[in-house]
């Protein structure tokens, strides 16, 4: 597991914040830079720990930036196909086998320098997509536009955005302009009358107190302005909010145990005597029936024949009952048979871990629940594939990691049996 992978979890609260200071736009777009930069910054790299920073630490951090502002805009801008919509838009991780035998291409005709600032300027692309990613305007009753988290909300929203304040500046100047155009050569204007009266009227004492009431109000509105942002940057609300404890139980488990039989499917390949070059077809075969099946999946769940939680689940026990039959798979049609029900199973609960998180987060902010929970996640990440070594290492052989990848696979799905009770527990406080 590279560095980069486990930085782009574990970052997940500070892309929250950014996300609820910027927005997902400005969001992507700085998380574009910074893959950029590592990549170009690492072409002149002398030493390991130089590439630990420019290699994995600023690219994963600009993964963690790039993948919660798109999953959030998702969230925003679909909700009757939002399973299907993600499946479509994650469906491209499942083809990033692909990756290295285009990199060892590069590397071969450009060298290793070269093929990091060519993939700094493919990264590059993410700038025009990521301006793409647009406020949406909610159409009311009224025909009026309200934009979503973007606009002009009042000072006491609690949905406010940080540093945004309301104020009247464009009637006035539409007004303004209206009557500069329509005053008469060598008269004053209408609003340099105006302004000299107050100015007068200013001076008497009444006008005066009124005046520092004004002033004490907006002083008052910018600092309910500056509180509503503090308790955004530092909300632990959800920490007493039992759907994140099922969610966060779910998701650290599925993402142990995710990556042991990727990366031991083709070691344990070899260790059967198969052809070094059957077994890359496994990852391959694994790779486009991941993409296919997440998009089936995500169809399916659209559907609401049942609550979107429940395919999870179903999907999260299937996936480990996989693995804990796949010591069984000793030949390379029985493995292939492993791989394909494996994918099918892996890329139809990957397709709705968002969906679900959207279902579960109820009245909480997406970002911050998928940020906070991507926190753990990232402790899961980064301790599951040195488990799975030390299993090899002490039993020398790779049942070992199937095994343990089925079990964590089986334990993930147990916290979605208290969704029925969490859901009584809130109805109760609500009642």
């Amino acid at each position: 597991m590279g560095m980069d992978d486990c930085v782009s979890f574990f970052s997940g609260p500070l892309v929250a914040i950014i996300c609820d200071l910027f927005g997902e736009k400005t969001t992507s777009i700085l998380g574009t830079f910074l893959v950029t930069g590592g990549y170009l910054i690492s072409s002149w790299a002398t030493s390991i720990p130089f590439l630990c920073v420019t290699m994995g630490l600023l690219p994963g951090l600009g993964s963690a930036f790039l993948y919660q502002a798109a999953a959030v805009v998702i969230t925003k801008y679909f909700k009757k196909r939002l399973a299907l919509s993600t499946a479509i838009a994650r469906s491209g991780m499942g083809l990033t086998f692909l990756l290295a035998p285009f990199t060892k291409f590069l590397i071969d005709l450009y060298d290793w320098t070269g093929a990091l600032i060519l993939f700094g300027a493919i990264t590059l692309n993410l700038v025009p997509s990521s301006m793409l990613l647009r406020p949406i305007h909610i159409k009311s009753e009224n025909n009026s536009d309200i934009k979503d988290k973007g606009g002009s909300l009042s000072a006491s929203d609690p949905e406010a955005p940080c540093g945004t304040e309301t104020t009247n500046y464009n009637e006035t100047q539409e007004s303004t302009i209206k009557d500069s155009t329509m005053q008469k050569p060598g008269q004053p204007g209408k609003s340099l009358m105006a302004s000299q009266n107050q100015s007068e009227e200013l001076n008497n004492g009444p006008n005066r107190k009124r005046l520092l009431l004004i002033s004490n109000e907006e002083s008052y509105k910018k600092k309910a302005v500056l509180w509503s942002c503090k308790q955004k940057l530092f909300d632990i609300s959800l920490f007493r909010n039992p759907f994140f404890y099922i969610f966060t139980w779910s998701f650290l488990l599925s993402q142990l145990a995710y990556f042991i039989p990727t990366f031991h499917l083709v070691a344990r390949a070899k260790t059967l005597d198969i052809d070094i070059m059957d077994a890359s077809y496994l990852v391959s075969v694994a790779g486009i029936i991941e993409t296919v099946s997440q998009i089936i999946s995500g169809w399916v769940a659209d559907q609401n024949w049942i609550k979107k939680y429940h395919y999870h689940k179903s999907y999260l026990i299937l996936c480990g009952i996989t693995n804990l039959l796949a010591p069984l798979a000793t030949t390379f049609p029985l493995l292939m048979t492993y791989t394909i029900f494996f994918a099918i199973f892996a890329g139809g609960y990957l397709a709705l871990i968002l969906p679900v998180l959207v279902d579960l987060s109820i009245n909480s902010t997406v970002h911050r629940f998928l940020g906070l929970a991507g926190f753990f996640a990232g402790m899961a990440i980064l301790a599951g594939p040195p488990i799975a070594g030390w299993l090899y290492d002490y039993t020398k052989t790779y049942t070992g990691s199937f095994y343990f990848s089925g079990i964590c696979y089986l334990l993930s799905s147990v916290s979605f049996f208290f969704v029925p009770l969490a859901e009584r527990w809130k109805n109760s406080l609500t009642g």
